[in-house]
């Protein structure tokens, strides 16, 4: 549907793994951002995800990271990382 596709995950066990759908949905069902530009991404499976070409990789990794974290999804020390899933660009945070 969108023109891109991403991966999101997050670190922990010793390895990424890829984030549940439920967290996707709950992200993507909610505007708690009133900021329009994450209108357009869709939720497609666990750690995937296809978003339009306007939505900043690094501005969607921080706001997705804070409402897992406020969900009770991620915890604190764990690192969310969104990359473009044709090997594009990379956004982590420690």
């Amino acid at each position: 549907m969108f023109a891109r596709k991403i991966r999101v995950e997050y670190e922990g066990r010793g390895g990424r793994i890829p984030c549940p759908l439920k967290w996707l949905d709950s992200f993507s069902m909610r505007n708690f951002t009133n900021a329009t530009v994450f209108d357009d991404t869709l939720p497609s499976g666990d750690g995937a995800m296809e978003i339009g070409t306007h939505v900043p990789l690094e501005q969607l990794r921080e706001a997705m990271q804070d409402w897992f974290r406020r969900k009770g999804y991620l915890a604190k020390d764990a690192a969310l990382i969104v990359a473009e899933a044709a090997g594009g660009t990379e956004s982590k945070n420690r």
